[in-house]
């Protein structure tokens, strides 16, 4: 028997209600080189307002990672909310699959649309993008977040044993689910406190609207995340930053005086988990360096991890 209601494509069109009547449009740029990217606009970019860019991580698109903080950062921001490569409605038939394209890509978005000075939140995935963009374009982004990113990680890192997972290949099936068990294993790893009982018809729903399309490409993406990274090769930026770990680093790549904040009992999925205390520390971050010249270097550690 067909399937005549999803709680997904329900929440989906719920979570774009929200964006549009929070003063935002839905729209796709077509760069003319196979690639689409789409991206939610403010219907109206005021210039007396400071401009902010979210790029969200694996799961589900750009819209259900961040509604639920899009309230608290409306009224200050012009926000603008990409689906990077292969979510969401954006593609590409090109080659490339680092994150330093994905960045390429997102800048070329907001400079066709007139955005040339921007601060950016980065989740998970969509911090190494956020830490690309802030190293390519260093003239063009003010301050950068980056919430439960490993930016520092190293290809040796997985051989080594450091995650539970032993190699890309397990982590890209735990990342992309197929089944109900490994979406509920995903869940288990990105919340402290996980919702339970979840019926298996519901994630199977979440899976066949979220999780089914770009498989490979989306794979291809995690793979090239770690391939041949190495700490002594990340480039440095002076941008103020907001890391979730790894002290000596946050020294030698962004300065002595970053700070960590901790939001305590909320998993990798901290935006989910606690969106309201991650919107208040993410506004108080934002707002400390609001009057600060750009041409200051200041830096600065704001951590949201379990």
């Amino acid at each position: 028997m067909a399937r005549c209601f999803s709680f997904t494509a329900s929440r989906d069109w719920f979570y774009r209600y929200f964006f549009s009547y929070s003063g935002l449009d839905s729209v796709s740029m077509d760069f003319g080189d196979g690639t689409n990217l789409h991206c939610w606009v403010p219907r109206t970019h005021k210039d007396s307002k400071p401009t902010l860019l979210l790029v969200h991580g694996f799961g589900a698109n750009a819209m259900w990672q961040y509604g639920e903080i899009l309230r608290h950062l409306i009224p200050r921001y012009n926000v603008y909310v990409p689906d990077l490569l292969f979510f969401g409605s954006s593609t590409t038939s090109r080659p490339e699959r680092t994150e330093a394209f994905q960045a390429q890509c997102v800048m070329r978005f907001m400079e066709a649309h007139g955005v040339h000075r921007m601060s950016l939140v980065g989740i998970s995935y969509g911090g190494f993008v956020g830490y690309s963009m802030a190293e390519q374009f260093p003239a063009a982004v003010e301050r950068v977040v980056l919430c439960c990113t490993g930016v520092c990680l190293e290809e040796k890192d997985m051989e080594e044993g450091l995650f539970r997972v032993s190699d890309l290949e397990e982590a890209a099936s735990i990342l992309l689910p197929q089944t109900p068990e490994r979406l509920r294993y995903l869940i288990r790893l990105s919340f402290v406190k996980p919702v339970k009982g979840v019926p298996s018809c519901f994630l199977s729903d979440f899976i066949d609207v979220m999780c089914a399309d770009h498989v490979e490409e989306k794979r291809e993406l995690i793979q090239a995340i770690l391939k041949d990274r190495h700490l002594s090769n990340i480039p440095k930026i002076t941008q103020v930053i907001d890391l979730p770990k790894n002290r000596e680093f946050l020294e030698e790549h962004v300065g002595e005086n970053s700070r960590l904040v901790i939001i305590k009992n909320a998993g990798h999925a901290v935006n989910l988990e606690k969106p309201k205390e991650f919107a208040q520390h993410l506004k108080a971050f934002l707002a400390n360096f609001s009057s600060s010249s750009p041409l200051e270097k200041q830096h600065s550690c704001t951590n949201k991890a379990e």
